[in-house]
């Protein structure tokens, strides 16, 4: 009968650690049935399950990996591993995998201890866990817009999803940090193009709201436009409400806000990102095509819908030409987009605010709400509010080193 061993090693980070044991381990006709390190601070962590002929010397095999290890400083465990309990490690292969990923501007220990709190009181086994945030200085004061990210793969049978989610969105709203929680599918590393809304999502204001208060009528477009993305009155009959207090505004004061607007945190890190890595983008907005047409040249948006703000004379007339994009609108453009690109639902993210948003957000295979209203918050599959737009980036697996940099 065969034998299987656990090897552990431990100590200061070296070329040819793993060269020299697998190298004893060939020497005896070793096979390797799993094998796994991380390095933290020039310190080396690795463990190597190894199956060796039941025929194989094991005191001596143990003896040259100790040597082995005692000449370059570093500490070994060498563990027998009992065929029911490989038995039982193999089995545990066919267990649903998801990733809880932990988003703040600061990692602390404490929040560290409550999400592993949780992910223990549900009985999941977390297999791994990884920063993918950049190393920051130590005793230097972190900037205002410092993000940092660890991501944990965890694995078991969740009897209750709604109450893990629940409870990660409790640790999350006490602690002030973001928790996203997804099943570790094909799909997760697999998107391909992501969808925005742009009103206080690409961009941090209403313009709608900022074209009313060069109007003279920001107050009441503002108390609309509110009650609108609570979801309290619907979005189409509030929208041409609005557009209609326009009614006069010269059209040089379309230019004058484009020109004012501010792109949120992370956006055009995010968008440069995702052209770099061949993700398709669109906007999808309930907002006006003057301003996604602006935005699209500047951040490189491969797609367009919005509304047409009508125009007579050099002055806006009130009123809006075609047909209104509003949620059900932006969810059906989604598709469309999706379809004439030959992409995948599930390989979809769109990513909004507000209540018109959520008929996209839901048919999303990822659906993000971005420091969105509560009722958004809390319908939408994941939600951002700590960090910026490129987040995002986090929940899709990739690091920093992955992403591109000015």
């Amino acid at each position: 009968m065969n034998h299987i061993l656990l090897i552990s090693i431990s100590g200061p980070d070296q070329t040819g650690v793993t060269a020299g044991i697998t190298s004893i381990l060939a020497r005896h006709g070793a096979s390797i049935l799993d094998i796994g390190q991380a390095v933290i601070h020039s310190n080396l962590t690795m463990g190597m399950l190894a199956e060796l002929p039941g025929d194989c010397p094991l005191e001596e095999v143990s003896a040259l990996v100790q040597a082995f290890a005692d000449e370059r400083d570093m500490r070994i465990r060498i563990s027998p591993v009992g065929a029911d309990s490989y038995g039982s490690w193999v089995e545990e292969q066919g267990r649903a995998r998801y990733i809880v990923t932990l988003l703040a501007r600061k990692i602390t220990g404490d929040q560290l201890a409550r999400v592993t709190s949780v992910v223990s009181s549900h009985g999941l086994n977390i297999d791994g866990i990884q920063r993918l945030s950049g190393r920051i200085p130590v005793g230097e004061e972190l900037p205002a817009l410092s993000k940092a990210c660890v991501e944990f793969s965890v694995r078991g049978s969740l009897a209750d999803a709604a109450a893990f989610r629940r409870n990660l969105l409790e640790v999350a709203s006490e602690l002030e940090v973001d928790l996203a929680f997804q099943e570790d599918s094909i799909f997760r590393r697999n998107r391909r193009l992501v969808a925005f809304d742009m009103d206080s999502t690409l961009i941090e204001a209403e313009v709608i709201d900022e074209l009313a208060k060069v109007a003279g009528v920001g107050e009441q477009v503002s108390a609309i436009t509110e009650s609108a993305m609570r979801g309290e009155i619907d979005f189409s009959e509030s929208f041409r409400a609005r557009v209609a207090l326009l009614e006069g505004l010269s059209e040089d004061a379309l230019e004058q806000v484009a020109a004012g607007l501010k792109i949120t945190e992370g956006a055009e890190h995010l968008v440069s990102t995702l052209n770099a890595l061949g993700y398709r983008t669109a906007i999808l907005s309930g907002g006006f095509t003057y301003f996604a047409r602006y935005l699209q040249q500047r951040l490189g948006i491969d797609h367009v819908y919005a509304n047409e703000l009508d125009i007579a004379d050099g002055a806006v007339t009130g009123k809006i030409s075609g047909t209104i994009v509003d949620g059900a609108r932006k969810a059906e453009l989604l598709k469309q987009i999706a379809a004439d690109e030959g992409i995948d639902m599930q390989q979809v993210i769109a990513v909004g605010d507000g209540a018109n948003d959520l008929p996209m957000l839901s048919i999303a295979g990822l659906g993000v709400a971005f420091r969105a209203k509560p009722l958004v918050q809390k319908s939408a599959e994941q939600s951002i509010s700590t960090l910026g737009l490129d987040a995002i980036l986090y929940l899709l697996g990739f690091s920093d080193k992955d992403q591109v940099r000015a």
